[in-house]
């Protein structure tokens, strides 16, 4: 049998190559994600319809490599902590990924099956529809966040050392160990928050 004139594509080899592309910080696009892939435009457009389509891809790919899938049976707070901490180490392992993600909006389904957990378990434990949209975006800042924050220079504030930021700078963890300390204790806050929060509302019904 003869081989193919041109490399076989699929979702997951274009997804591959558009984060590879982008990982490497080169230009992104169409014409460019060709030349990555060893064919011509017009046949990646036989696979895809365009840029967006490919970002789409691009998100479904990190979510599934990333394995994100909620654990059925937990407590809506447990299942908060799982979304947050599973986006967050996802985002930071393709951090120029971000700002292509946070421009288009959300259709694939593996992203969209655990944003809809989140929702499920916020709406079950007794938040407000009013404020379950607004906490999902909330974390998914947070996460986002939180991601860049671990691709961050290991000295992020240059300050002078006789004042309050720099003295603080001078005694501080480095990088990274500041930013998993940042980070568990913004799940912290977040947490204690939103229980508050509930507990108050609760309170409110029962008046």
């Amino acid at each position: 049998m003869p081989r193919p004139s041109s490399p076989i594509l699929s979702p997951e080899r274009i997804a591959d190559a558009a984060i590879a592309l982008v990982d490497a910080g080169r230009p992104f696009g169409v014409n460019a994600l060709a030349r990555q892939l060893g064919v011509t435009p017009s046949s990646l457009y036989n696979h895809v319809e365009g840029k967006d389509a490919i970002v789409e891809l691009m998100r479904g790919r990190l979510a599934a490599q990333a394995e994100i899938v909620v654990p059925s049976g937990l407590e809506w707070d447990a299942v908060v902590e799982y979304v947050v901490r599973a986006q967050r180490a996802m985002f930071a392992a393709h951090p120029r990924v971000l700002p292509l993600l946070v421009g288009k909006p959300v259709t694939d389904v593996t992203v969209l099956g655990y944003y809809e957990a989140l929702a499920h378990a916020l709406l079950s434990a007794g938040f407000a529809d009013d404020d379950v949209l607004v906490i999902v975006a909330v974390l998914d800042a947070f996460a986002l966040g939180s991601g860049l924050d671990l691709s961050a220079p290991p000295e992020v504030w240059r300050a002078d050392p006789a004042t309050a930021l720099g003295r603080l700078v001078g005694r501080g963890d480095p990088g990274g160990v500041r930013a998993d300390r940042a980070f568990d204790l913004g799940v912290d806050l977040l947490l204690t928050s939103l229980r508050a929060r509930l507990s108050l509302d609760d309170h409110v019904v029962q008046a």
